[in-house]
C-alpha cells in the first residue's frame, strides 16, 4: 500500500471503477455500476490475473460480512456507539497509514470533496444502516441497498454530465421497482422506518461515492477514504465520548468481533485488498466479482444470524443484479 498505489487508471464515477472503489468504507454494500472508456491495456499473465481476481474476491467477502457485522455489534452496543466507534477505529488505522508512508496533505480544492466523501460514506451511511438495522433483517436491508450501484448511477450522471443509454435507465427503473415493490411488500404495505433509513443511506451514500470517484481521479483511492475518516474525527471522536454516555456498552463476543470486522475488516483492510486486485485485473472484471455481494450477505444472515429468509429476498437480490449487469452492460 504504497503512497501510489491506486487502481485509479480509469474515469468512472462508480463501484464498478477504481473511483467509486476509493470512496467505500466497509460496507455491505460496494457497488458496480457505470464504467467509462478506458485506455487499452495488455492483459496480465495468468499467475498475475489469479492473484488479482483473489484479492478483488476478498475484497467483496470482506464488505458482505458489513451488514452481519453490524448485527452483532448492536447486539453489546448502541447505534450511535457503533457508528462513531467503527469510525474512529478506521481513522486511527488510517492516520498510522499516512504517517508511515509520509503521505502529504491534499491540495485545498480537494477539501471541499472529501467533507462530502466524510458526510456520506464515513457518518451518513454506517449511522443510518444501523439504525435501520436495529428494526430491519439483514437480508431485508441487503436487498434494498442491493440498490446502491442504480442510485450511484444517477448521481453520477448529474455530477459529470454522463449520458447513458436508454437501455441504462430502463434497467436502472427495474432495478428500483423490483427494491421498492420487494419493500413494500416485506413491510405489509406500507414503508417502515427502517426502511426510510435504508433509502436515506442509498443517498447520501451514492453523493458520497461519486465526489469520491472524482477526487480518485487526483488521489490515490485508499487516501480518499483515509482523508475522509480523518476530516470525520472532530465528529466522531466527541460522538464516541458521548454515546458511550448515553448508551453503556454490553459488551459481548459477537459484540467486539463485530465491531472490530467494521472498523478492520469493511472499512479499511477490505479497501486495501480491493484496490490492489482491480489494479491487477482492471475494474471491469473485478466488478463483475462485486454482483455477487447482495447474494453473499444473504448467506452471511443465515449462518451467522441465523435468519429465515422469506422466498422473496433471493429473487429480488437476483433480480436487481441482473438490472446491475444490465446497467453494465448498457452504459455509454
Amino acid at each position: 500500500m504504497r503512497e501510489h498505489d491506486s487502481a485509479t487508471t480509469a474515469t468512472a464515477i462508480a463501484v464498478s471503477t477504481p473511483a467509486v472503489a476509493a470512496t467505500a468504507p466497509g460496507h455491505p454494500a460496494a457497488e458496480a455500476v457505470r464504467p467509462s472508456p478506458v485506455p487499452h491495456t495488455a492483459a496480465p499473465a495468468p499467475g498475475t490475473a489469479a492473484r488479482g481476481t483473489l484479492l478483488a474476491a476478498l475484497g467483496v467477502a470482506s464488505f458482505s460480512l458489513t451488514f452481519p457485522a453490524t448485527a452483532w455489534a448492536l447486539e453489546g452496543m448502541g447505534a450511535w456507539t457503533v457508528v462513531t466507534l467503527r469510525s474512529v477505529l478506521a481513522a486511527a488505522i488510517a492516520g498510522c497509514c499516512m504517517a508511515v508512508f509520509r503521505v502529504r496533505l491534499p491540495e485545498r480544492r480537494h477539501w471541499a470533496g472529501l467533507a462530502v466523501v466524510a458526510a456520506g460514506v464515513v457518518l451518513g451511511f454506517p449511522l443510518l444502516t444501523t439504525l435501520a438495522l436495529e428494526t430491519s433483517t439483514t437480508s431485508h436491508a441487503a436487498v434494498v441497498v442491493g440498490l446502491l450501484p442504480l442510485t450511484t448511477a444517477v448521481f453520477s450522471a448529474v455530477r459529470t454530465g454522463a449520458r447513458p443509454s436508454k437501455a441504462f435507465w430502463a434497467a436502472a427503473l427495474a432495478g428500483a421497482a423490483v427494491v421498492i415493490g420487494f419493500t413494500v411488500q416485506q413491510s405489509g404495505g406500507a414503508l417502515s422506518t427502517g426502511d426510510l433509513y435504508l433509502f436515506a443511506a442509498l443517498l447520501v451514500c451514492a453523493a458520497g461515492y461519486t465526489e469520491g470517484g472524482r477526487l480518485a481521479r487526483h488521489l490515490p483511492g485508499w487516501q480518499v477514504i483515509g482523508w475522509a475518516l480523518l476530516l470525520a474525527l472532530p465528529v466522531t471522536v466527541p460522538g464516541a465520548a458521548l454515546a458511550l454516555l448515553a448508551e453503556p456498552p454490553h459488551l459481548t463476543g459477537h459484540a467486539v468481533a463485530g465491531l472490530l470486522w467494521l472498523s478492520l475488516g469493511s472499512q479499511f483492510l477490505g479497501l486495501v485488498v480491493w484496490y490492489r486486485g482491480m489494479a491487477v485485473i482492471g475494474v471491469s472484471r473485478a466488478s463483475q466479482l462485486q454482483l455477487a455481494q447482495p447474494l453473499l450477505t444473504l448467506v452471511w444472515s443465515v449462518l451467522l444470524l441465523g435468519e429465515q429468509l422469506p422466498l422473496a429476498a433471493p429473487v429480488a437480490a437476483v433480480a436487481v443484479l441482473v438490472c446491475i449487469a444490465v446497467t453494465q452492460r448498457s452504459a455509454g
